[in-house]
């Protein structure tokens, strides 16, 4: 596997995991205000700032 492979794996991996990441958020809130869990989806938007704003953050890699 050629470098520019693995690093667009490694980057697919991570915007798959920051999807992710969005998913359960938005689940655990349609939860908590009573809809159910399956009505909540995440529109597409390919804007680099919802990557950011949903990343995980540095406090937890001290």
């Amino acid at each position: 596997m050629s470098v520019q492979d693995q690093a667009r794996a490694l980057m697919v991996r991570h915007r798959h995991m920051i999807r992710n990441r969005e998913q359960t958020m938005l689940s655990r809130k349609a939860s908590e205000m009573g809809m159910p869990a399956e009505t909540a989806h995440i529109v597409s938007n390919n804007s680099s700032a919802n990557s950011e704003t949903y990343d995980r953050s540095n406090v937890g890699l001290s």
